[in-house]
């Protein structure tokens, strides 16, 4: 029977994945049109302006002649004028909280056109205090529950986590849990124990208070030296911060909806003083300078937040001021409240060169993101540039200035652009090796399209130990072929793949490079189909994983990514855990002849290539297959499973199986397998389905006894 090599295949080659793992379709580049992108060219410059009322409240009916832009002081004329809304809408709804006992509701998935906000809430784990990380991780589990709506793509990113840490756009809610638990406290980090350090005194000002021959000169210079150094040390952690942001909103340049990145951070400062006195801009403006040119011509708003919370900026029980004169504290103080003000500075800054808002002395954490979630409506405007625009002789910067003629409006928009184009930046990536065009595709979080891919990775476990196969499946219309001399036609790419923990740190890689010959007869059959790469990283640790894998055409020196996100369980634990499941599809007839003992195997299906592209036609069959872990056995030493099937459409339960029992005369009592099949009626409507496997555990206790796995797949006609 068929269905016994799907059970084969599970025991000998493939595994399983990760309870809270989710798989993820690549997000396409979609189409941009002038209604919803900002862009930045010789021809149109066209940028979004927020306009609020005196309380805060979106302003949605101006009319075009209330608007005015200046571009370096300079009136624009208007040549398109247009209001974006993304309040919410009548029927929006909160998804259901996920629930540990009953089985969950697997994550709706989003193509780029339902995508209403894509939200990046980057924890500023480089300068947050101890304290305020423990605020930070409330408030982002309380937005996670109470606040993403329907159409909300988000990433919970860490600015001191490395690659590993900037996990995928999501709406499973699953995998934003995982990555809120994750989040610490970074003792490498500027970030303190508190707000603030505690005031004390200096080694020479101890040796003073005791009588010691100390000057002033030497207090002075002592003081400098130490404010030099914690100047220096915060300018480079600003600097990682920022250049953590560049990396984020460089990679969400082409994602769809209304794009947003809110800081949730204790502050950078904007000017720093070296050990002599002087101050210092260069290393931290430079950065600045560039990420809010990269974020207005990517279109991201940046909201910043200080994590901080309101401050009393007094003397505290950790301050000890035993000796200090009145004067030394009075001067410890000032510099305390200077610290807030010019740390402050730095978000404000960075928020209102963006166009976003900056929230401050504000303790309530979760309502500042709620402000922030609720402020994605805005005029979309544009003005045809004059040739001084992109002149470099003549300018290098543009300054821009919105006035809206209607009394008691407050207007937000981003401030200029360096005199470049998009085009011309263009031009500059191309000019990247196709090497670097690798590396970049390889260690950026979001997928690049121009050769498709599709990627499955699932966990296992076996004899040598648990790990993870994955099986990326290659678009192979989008490489280039070549014609042999002996008949054959000849394509050849690179390809690699590394996995990273989640402190950043790459776990293991492959790197290979690959030749394709493909007889002529067989090209067109080959071009339709596409093939599968498939390579197995051992695991010797649980916790959460980013895989990535990119492919280079050597012909063309075109690029393809793909990356997921997965949890691996720890089977140690001996929680009931369900693995991945591997997909088979087949038509009708060949089912049929499949489920009879006499009748031959003729089937030419690919569970390799179906697990991996999860593209079917109605009016076919799909087998699916799967592994059970840490079973609980009975005296007679045999266990009590019971499975049920359930499929999804646009968030919506479609079709639900009845229960049945998992047999258990297996010889391997430490992973059981099952299968089942699913016919894909001619009725159902095209598009993207969730397969959901629920199996309980009779034996287990009530918070123990089920555990789900689901796949994503597309019905394409």
């Amino acid at each position: 029977m068929k269905l016994f090599f799907l059970n084969a295949l599970i025991t000998l080659t493939i595994v399983a994945s990760s309870v809270f793992s989710q798989t993820t379709k690549p997000v396409p580049t979609p189409p941009q049109t002038d209604d919803d992108t900002v862009k930045i060219s010789t021809s149109l410059i066209q940028i979004d302006v927020t306009v609020t009322d005196k309380n805060g409240k979106i302003v949605s009916d101006l009319k075009p002649d209330e608007i005015e832009i200046y571009e370096n002081g300079k009136k624009q004329e208007l040549s398109n004028f247009s209001f974006i809304s993304n309040l919410k809408t009548p029927n929006e709804t909160l998804a259901a909280k996920p629930d540990n006992i009953a089985a969950p509701i697997p994550p709706k998935p989003l193509r780029p056109e339902q995508v209403r906000r894509t939200i990046a809430l980057v924890v500023d784990d480089l300068t947050l205090s101890f304290e305020s990380t423990h605020f930070v991780r409330m408030a982002l589990k309380k937005f996670v529950d109470e606040q993403m709506r329907d159409g909300d793509f988000v990433a919970i990113v860490r600015t001191g986590g490395g690659i590993g840490a900037l996990q995928q756009f999501t709406t499973d809610r699953r995998q934003l849990y995982a990555a809120i638990e994750k989040l610490r406290w970074n003792p490498i980090g500027s970030g303190k124990i508190g707000a603030f350090a505690p005031i004390e005194a200096t080694p020479l000002e101890r040796m003073k208070a005791t009588g010691g021959e100390v000057s002033d000169e030497q207090l002075e210079a002592e003081k400098r030296s130490i404010q030099g150094l914690n100047d220096f040390r915060g300018d480079v952690f600003a600097t990682g911060t920022l250049g953590a942001l560049d990396y984020i909103v460089r990679g969400m340049r082409n994602l769809p909806g209304r794009k947003s990145v809110m800081l949730l951070s204790d502050g950078f400062k904007l000017f720093t003083k070296d050990e002599s006195g002087f101050m210092d801009s260069t290393r931290v403006l430079q950065s600045l300078r560039r990420l809010i040119d990269l974020a207005n011509r990517a279109s991201v708003v940046v909201y910043t937040m200080d994590a901080r919370g309101l401050q009393t900026l007094g003397a505290t029980a950790a301050d000890d001021t035993s000796s200090l004169s009145a004067e030394q504290i009075e001067s410890r103080l000032t510099d305390r409240r200077n610290e807030l003000f010019d740390t402050q500075d730095g978000l404000v800054y960075l928020a209102r060169q963006t166009g976003g808002l900056a929230i401050v002395n504000n303790n309530d954490l979760s309502g500042g993101i709620g402000r922030m979630i609720g402020d994605q409506s805005y005029y979309l405007i544009g003005y045809q540039p004059d040739d001084e625009t992109f002149d470099p002789k003549t300018r290098r910067y543009n300054k821009l200035e919105i006035k809206v003629n209607r009394p008691g409006t407050r207007v937000r928009y981003r401030s200029g652009f360096f005199g470049i184009s998009d085009e011309e930046t263009e031009k500059q990536n191309l000019n990247l090796t196709a090497g670097q065009r690798m590396t970049n595709a390889l260690t950026s979080p979001f997928a690049v399209n121009d050769i498709a891919l599709r990627l499955n990775a699932l966990f296992g476990s076996g004899q040598q130990g648990a790990f993870i196969r994955s099986f990326l499946h290659i678009n192979a219309q989008d490489l280039k072929f070549t014609d042999q001399p002996d008949n054959t036609k000849k394509a050849v790419f690179d390809i690699a793949a590394v996995s990273f923990g989640d402190t950043g740190v790459p776990i293991d890689q492959v790197s290979n490079a690959y030749e394709i010959s493909v007889k002529k007869d067989q090209y067109d059959e080959f071009l339709k189909s596409g093939f599968v790469y498939d390579f197995t990283f051992p695991i010797k640790k649980a916790g959460a994983y980013q895989l990535r894998v990119a492919l280079l055409d050597k012909t063309t020196d075109k690029v393809g990514a793909a990356n997921q996100f997965i949890e691996v369980p720890d089977l140690k634990k001996e929680r009931l855990t369900l693995s991945g499941i591997v997909l088979e599809n087949m038509s009708l007839a060949e089912w049929q002849a499949a489920a009879s003992e006499t009748a031959p195997n003729k089937s030419k299906t690919s569970p390799l290539s179906d697990t991996a592209l999860r593209q079917f036609n109605r009016g076919t069959v799909l087998n699916y297959s799967s592994e059970i872990y840490n079973a609980k056995l009975d005296a007679a030493k045999q266990p009590n499973l019971t499975s049920q099937m359930r499929l999804f459409r646009d968030g919506v339960l479609f079709f639900e199986g009845k229960q049945q029992k998992v047999p258990a005369n297996q010889a391997n009592q430490k992973a059981y397998s099952f299968s089942g099949s699913l016919n894909l009626g001619t009725a159902m409507k095209p598009g993207d389905y969730v397969l959901q496997i629920v199996i309980t555990d009779n034996l287990a206790k009530e918070k123990r006894k089920i555990s789900t796995q689901f796949v994503q797949f597309e019905l394409i006609n």
